[in-house]
């Protein structure tokens, strides 16, 4: 079996919480160490024991009893919990928003924020980035925890929602940087007239176009 095919398998076995906990920027990118560099099958603590049962099954790993705990290192199996804003103390600095990985915080600047329970991962990238300390986690499945608080449908949902937090971050990004690159050619335009009419400050505006003309460059293949 083809290592991307491996990385297919293992990220459908993934709950993608995208919470970064195993260490790698996504479940994606955890599924691609499985299969390609030899990484454990232990760094999920979304997934739980359950979890790596299910990935040691696709990686034909045998799972004793011994090899059956979460690396400390990534932290524990836990009931899943849903972030939840204290509505008098939010600030509304969107950093939250930023943070989520699947787009379930609303609110817009200096305006309390809310979660939305039902698309919420309980990843709790939310957390350190607020300035007041107004998130919690509450836990919302009881004493079941890994897989038992999590269907697959609710993942597959999760990794839609990812993707498509991924691909706004990109055409927001391409966006920024196609406005600052028409602004830059309306100076450089600026500067062109300038370099027709002005002798003594030639050398001044040469350079400025020189720069310009160097973003621009740069612009033009962050956009290919």
């Amino acid at each position: 079996m083809g290592a991307h095919l491996l990385a297919d398998l293992l990220e459908d076995a993934l709950p993608q919480t995208q919470c970064t906990k195993c260490g790698y920027p996504d479940c994606r990118g955890y599924a691609e160490a499985m299969a390609e560099a030899g990484q454990k099958p232990n760094r999920c603590p979304p997934g739980g024991i359950e979890g790596i049962i299910r990935l040691s099954k696709i990686l034909q790993l045998k799972t004793e009893s011994t090899t059956l705990s979460i690396d400390p290192e990534c932290g524990a199996e836990r009931p899943r919990p849903v972030a939840l804003i204290d509505p008098k103390a939010c600030i509304g600095c969107t950093l939250c928003i930023q943070a989520c990985p699947v787009d379930a915080i609303v609110g817009a600047s200096k305006q309390m924020h809310t979660v939305l329970n039902d698309w919420c991962t309980g990843c709790d990238l939310c957390v350190a980035p607020c300035p007041v300390d107004c998130i919690s986690m509450v836990n919302v499945t009881e004493n079941h925890t890994g897989w038992e608080a999590w269907s697959s449908k609710e993942a597959e949902l999760a990794r839609k929602r990812y993707h498509a937090h991924s691909t706004r971050l990109k055409r927001e990004e391409r966006d920024q940087i196609l406005r600052v690159a028409n602004k830059a050619r309306s100076k450089l335009e600026e500067l062109d007239s300038d370099l027709a009419q002005s002798e003594t400050d030639r050398a001044e505006i040469e350079r400025k176009r020189q720069i310009i003309a160097a973003a621009l460059a740069r612009a033009k293949t962050q956009t290919i």
